[in-house]
């Protein structure tokens, strides 16, 4: 069985990374507009800081969290944005505070969880590991935008690696989200690290693959980024479409964004 505590490190020290980000923004500086339609930074913290409270239930209160998924059942349009605005609707100060709290209980529940445990989600149920690569999916992904609300550039670093795979993982998922039967076959996918080095999942031998830098493919997974806009190959029928949909995070198929220089 892995050990969980690596990437639980890593979602720590992302986390960190972003609370250095917003850290000390005036409250003006909070309502800035982010690429996602709609949001402000207090969103995409606020979001952040529900997800964290969710995962936590996940992981501590199976009951609280399936009164979560009954809640997102009643209302499936809205859920996350009503969630979102909720919460930038408090002080900047005091959202921060409940953020950076519930986000350190959620790294000790982790940490303090059974080896083999396994809890519910709004996909698939995960073992500790994957739940907290997708936090860190969620949380890098999120500081992007804020980091583009900012106007800064967050270089990426090898925990990368932990949200390729999930992009990898999730391949039969995105296609499931949207009502299509999985590819029979398991893809190659060579992805070029931001070191340099190569990352490889699937079968070597795999007629279909995908190819090109890791960054790009994880733009695209946690669609932060158009297809156009992105410097990947897709070898066969099956793997080209599965960089059309490509989605390493729970619910339903997302918008995504445009093609650079397109607004919607």
């Amino acid at each position: 069985m892995s050990d969980p505590t690596p990437v639980i490190d890593d979602l720590r020290e992302e986390s960190e990374e972003l609370d250095a980000l917003v850290a000390e923004l005036g409250p003006e500086e909070w309502r800035l507009a982010t690429p996602a339609p709609g949001w402000t930074i207090a969103h995409q913290i606020a979001h952040l800081h529900w997800t964290d409270r969710a995962a936590l239930a996940a992981v501590t209160d199976e009951d609280g969290f399936g009164t979560l998924v009954e809640q997102a059942l009643a209302a499936p349009d809205r859920y996350v944005d009503d969630a979102a605005e909720e919460g930038a609707e408090q002080p900047p100060a005091e959202l921060l505070t409940a953020w950076r709290k519930g986000r350190t209980a959620l790294d000790e529940a982790l940490r303090a969880a059974a080896p083999g445990a396994r809890f519910p989600w709004y996909g698939p149920p995960m073992a500790t590991a994957s739940m907290a690569t997708a936090r860190l999916m969620e949380t890098w992904a999120h500081g992007l935008d804020v980091a583009a609300a900012l106007g800064v550039s967050r270089p990426p670093t090898d925990r990368l690696r932990h949200v390729a795979r999930l992009g990898v993982r999730t391949r039969d998922f995105a296609h499931a989200a949207r009502g299509l039967t999985p590819p029979a076959e398991p893809f190659r996918v060579e992805l070029t690290g931001p070191g340099g080095d190569l990352w490889t999942y699937g079968p070597e031998d795999a007629p279909q693959r995908v190819t090109g830098p890791a960054l790009d493919f994880c733009l695209l997974a946690t669609q932060r980024a158009h297809r156009a806009d992105l410097a990947l190959t897709a070898e066969g029928p099956d793997a080209d479409r599965w960089l059309d949909i490509a989605q390493a995070f729970a619910g339903p198929p997302g918008a995504g964004r445009p093609p650079r220089g397109e607004s919607r």
